[in-house]
């Protein structure tokens, strides 16, 4: 595991155990934009492919989780407070990010499109974070809302998640059933031409 990957959770008699004081659920979700914001930062200034690799799968990992905790635990929370617009678009950023990780894990690091691919998905990611914590997380503290008992509940899916694996969401089905090996529409029209 990498230097970020989880920092905040240690193997303690094959059970992974928070080592982190008891925090609130805003305050998690903070932590894990930080941390993929950094490997974002990492990949752009990693100059191997081994690196990039590493760096990528450490990211998408955390991503995975990430988008679980929040779509399974804490949009729920504040859904009908935040409101439909905010959330309805956080939904389709999310639909979008993991499409990319999608392609991305079945990419596997290699093609000539993986770089370009990883850093379409950082933008996303990054405008989400911004978006996320200006408006929805704003609107989010103002709430009547037992944050840290939400965020013990999202340390222990964390904990399900890690030791068990992310469950398959359907935009990892679409991307096998396209058999596009990650290809972008561009890339794809590309091999079209070439192949006349």
């Amino acid at each position: 595991m990498g230097a970020y990957m989880f920092d905040w959770f240690s193997l303690d008699n094959s059970s992974l155990v928070s080592t982190e004081p008891s925090t609130g659920a805003i305050e998690l979700l903070k932590r894990d934009h930080a941390i993929v914001k950094d490997l974002f930062e990492e990949f752009e200034n990693a100059s191997n492919r081994r690196s990039k690799r590493k760096i990528a799968a450490q990211a998408l990992q955390e991503l995975k989780i990430h988008a679980a905790l929040e779509e399974d635990i804490f949009y729920p929370a504040v859904r009908r407070h935040v409101g439909k617009d905010i959330m309805n678009e956080a939904d389709e950023e999310h639909h979008v990010a993991k499409l990319l990780v999608a392609e991305l894990e079945d990419l596997d690091g290699r093609g000539d499109h993986y770089d370009a691919k990883f850093t379409v998905l950082a933008e996303n990611v990054r405008h989400h974070i911004k978006e996320e914590e200006r408006e929805m997380l704003r609107k989010a503290e103002a709430l009547d809302i037992d944050f840290q008992k939400l965020g013990q509940q999202m340390l222990r899916r964390k904990q399900q998640l890690l030791s068990k694996g992310v469950p398959r969401v359907a935009e990892e089905a679409m991307v096998a059933a396209t058999h596009s090996r990650g290809d972008s529409p561009a890339k794809a029209a590309h091999r079209k031409r070439n192949s006349r």
